[in-house]
């Protein structure tokens, strides 16, 4: 028993740290990247391109057509689908003529440019999502069954162990695929004049606090793994 009282073991849990500290990172992330939208959503391009435009002359200028860009709901709900070849751009970004909406129109354009280059990573990530989807639906279920019939041993909790990890998998190979959006993004968009210099200065901030948001993710993940394995990676049931 590893607390003087089984009961209070639940209470005085000390690995909820380790949940709460990712939580924190996830919300500290979450908003630096809406309070740097808000600022540069403000600072019209010079161009006075939308982000849609944006997207479309960007991806011309790659010879890519087949692609379209389309307008969807919500706020930062912005992304590029393989599936149906469409760049996605939220309702803040498609009409807008900042310097924010266009960065982020083309970080989704990075992406159609990985998807017709091969980018490797791109590949791996796509590859591995039904897997990482069934990875963090079904941990927690098979952990909790192994532990009911076989106790802390259970080859069960291992099966859980190893299948959150497929999740925490899934954003490390996230990041490497958000980074290289964002370079290819603010390259071409130099290259096409689209914005100034001064002006990608302010999208490398915006696409910078956008990115963190995947690096907290990736954190706040790795953190419930640990928490996992120590709550039930580490003991045997005759513990």
């Amino acid at each position: 028993m590893p607390y003087g009282m089984m009961g209070l073991g639940y209470y005085m849990d000390p690995t909820w740290i380790l949940v709460i500290i990712g939580a924190v990172l996830s919300m500290i992330a979450s908003a630096r990247v809406s309070s740097t939208f808000n600022k540069y959503s403000k600072v019209r391009s010079m161009s006075g391109m939308t982000g849609a435009e944006a997207a479309r002359r960007l991806l011309n200028s790659q010879g890519i057509y087949d692609v379209q860009v389309r307008s969807v709901g919500g706020r930062l709900t912005d992304h590029y689908d393989p599936r149906t070849k469409t760049v996605n751009l939220s309702d803040s970004v498609y009409g807008s003529t900042s310097v924010a909406a266009v960065g982020v129109a083309a970080h989704e354009c990075g992406h159609v440019m990985q998807d017709q280059n091969g980018y490797v990573p791109l590949r791996i990530r796509a590859a591995i999502v039904p897997a990482a989807n069934i990875g963090s639906q079904m941990a927690f279920p098979i952990i909790i069954l192994g532990v009911i019939i076989g106790g802390l041993g259970s080859p069960l909790v291992n099966v859980g162990l190893i299948l959150f990890s497929l999740a925490v998998l899934f954003q490390l190979v996230t990041l490497p695929v958000e980074f290289n959006a964002s370079r290819r993004a603010v390259t071409l968009l130099g290259q096409t004049g689209i914005l100034g210099d001064q002006e990608l200065g302010y999208t490398r901030k915006v696409l910078g606090a956008a990115a963190l948001t995947y690096v907290a993710a990736l954190a706040a993940t790795v953190l419930q793994l640990l928490r996992l394995m120590i709550l039930f990676g580490g003991r045997r049931s005759d513990d």
